[in-house]
């Protein structure tokens, strides 16, 4: 992987970051616990739910595959400026991605599995 594509994920995963820090405390007092909506109603921020950062990921997921689809239907038509290595890229970077939602999925299956499983 190069240092450019290692530079782009990093930019994606702190842009995830700050997305999901939204609703959370930056500094937590000691002693003092609160809340994932404290900030935000500090700041006049509505917080943000796990629905919603779920949902935007799978939209991601959504937006590479359709985009890595689109351009091996450009290569296969001989559109011209598409080259294989851009495919190839994008058929890539849309596996990485559908493979760690598998992966999120199974952890939330995992998670919630292990929850039904507690004794009352």
């Amino acid at each position: 992987m190069s240092s450019m594509q290692i530079d782009s994920v990093l930019a994606q995963i702190r842009a995830l970051q700050s997305q999901v820090k939204v609703g959370a405390p930056h500094v937590a007092k000691p002693g003092v616990i609160a809340g994932p909506g404290a900030a935000g109603a500090a700041q006049g921020v509505a917080p943000t739910s796990f629905a919603n950062v779920l949902k935007q990921g799978l939209d991601r997921v959504n937006e590479v595959q359709s985009r890595a689809s689109d351009m091996a239907t450009k290569f296969e038509r001989g559109v011209p400026g598409v080259e294989l290595s851009q495919v190839m890229l994008e058929s890539q970077k849309a596996s990485v991605a559908f493979r760690a939602t598998v992966e999120v999925r199974n952890r939330l299956v995992g998670a919630y599995q292990e929850i039904m499983n507690m004794p009352i």
